[in-house]
């Protein structure tokens, strides 16, 4: 069975992602000690936290699942691999049509793969999915525009200051979710643009390619004294700017606006106690509606898409299944073969070349009755006839 256990920006805001998502990974750590989960890909990204498990053993009416949080979802079967082809086609994302999730459902499969938790199931599961999300980019407008979380930040931050011509800005975070607001700001004209990141190198790449200034994390405090707006979007477990550090800089806090990305917060909420105009992810809800409603034509299309595939990857999941079950099938009749023909060996070995008209005699034997049972088998999986499978399984004792 697949199950998918998640939290994510449509049923929580930040704080209550922050503290979900330490939840679910409880939860997935009381399944994998209870049913030695081996197969499972986990996603983790600024506004959702999923894990998708193949486990035959787990069941639905499980305690374990019977949680009173309802900020976490729990899908099982063709619902949670919908929702995962819905996601990798951006139209699960805050801001819909976003590139992004796309590489970051690939880096996870990689990063299963590499760990070796990525199963047969999952991996043609994600395969396809990626697959789907292509194909809806290629033959959708669903991504027009190149939108992000990024260029939403900067989006919110013309909303509240105008025009970013000439302002002072400070990007904190040089990774993957920098680098979008660091595109969306190269388009402005800017007075100057910083960068500042624990390592320093990276910080530099990023800054050569804006036309900015790389600087030392230690020194925020020089630069956020001078900065109109400030991005923050590291992936630094606790916060690093909160209201105590502020109050040990000379600036003008009402005259600043800060726009956090980072999941967990980087910036305490206690910051706009001083007058700062302080945002997170939730308030880009805002710019996500909006651009939302630019492409909802775009969803009839893509949904088309998702269901054409969908029903391609279950005809193909169902050969899988029986493709496994005929592999066992074959080596428990090669296993039987070669021992019946041992001892019929045994009682022949006086008649001359007798080993060899065995081995071919048993061979063509077992070939003829594999021939007509794989025939069926992969006729009834074609037609969705799941108790002929079970029953198979159980007539060759193959769960054992």
């Amino acid at each position: 069975m697949i199950l998918n256990l998640r939290v994510d920006h449509k049923i929580a805001d930040i704080q209550s992602m922050e503290n979900i998502a330490n939840e679910i990974d409880d939860l997935f750590q009381e399944l994998q000690e209870k049913y030695s989960i081996g197969e499972y890909i986990e996603i983790s990204t600024c506004n959702r936290k999923e894990y998708y498990i193949n486990n035959d053993y787990i069941q639905e009416d499980d305690d374990l699942l019977s949680h009173e949080n309802e900020s976490i979802v729990i899908d099982y079967g063709q619902s949670a691999v919908m929702h995962l082809l819905r996601m990798t086609s951006g139209l699960e994302s805050m801001i819909v049509g976003e590139d992004q999730i796309l590489g970051q459902v690939k880096d996870a499969k990689l990063k299963a793969v590499k760990n070796h938790h990525c199963g047969r199931s999952l991996d043609a599961i994600f395969t396809k999915a990626i697959h789907v999300g292509q194909v809806v980019r290629n033959k959708t407008n669903i991504n027009k525009g190149s939108v992000s979380i990024g260029s939403a930040a900067v989006d919110l931050a013309e909303k509240y200051i105008g025009s970013l011509d000439d302002k002072s800005v400070l990007v904190i975070g040089a990774g993957k979710m920098g680098k979008l607001v660091a595109k969306a700001l190269a388009e402005k004209d800017l007075n100057a643009i910083f960068v500042a990141n624990r390592t320093y190198y990276v910080a530099v790449e990023l800054a050569e390619d804006l036309g900015g200034q790389a600087i030392m994390f230690k020194e925020l405090e020089k630069y956020l004294a001078t900065a109109d707006l400030v991005i923050s979007a590291t992936s630094a477990p606790h916060p690093i700017i909160n209201k105590k550090r502020l109050l040990s800089i000379d600036m003008d806090y009402k005259n600043v606006m800060i726009v956090d990305i980072a999941n967990p917060r980087d910036i305490t909420e206690d910051v706009s106690e001083l007058g700062v105009k302080l945002f997170n992810i939730d308030d880009l809800r805002e710019i996500a509606d909006e651009n939302t409603k630019l492409r909802i034509k775009e969803f009839a299309e893509a949904e088309n898409i998702i269901n054409e595939e969908f029903i391609l990857l279950k005809e193909s999941l169902k050969m899988m299944e029986v493709d496994e079950l005929l592999g066992n099938l074959r080596a428990s009749m090669e296993d039987i073969r070669q021992r019946e023909t041992q001892k019929a060996s045994v009682k022949l070995s006086h008649v001359d070349g007798s080993a060899k008209i065995l081995n071919n005699l048993t061979n063509s034997v077992v070939n003829k009755i594999f021939y007509d049972i794989s025939k069926n088998l992969k006729n009834a999986a074609k037609h969705d006839k799941k108790e002929i499978l079970d029953a198979a399984e159980y007539i060759f004792n193959f769960k054992e």
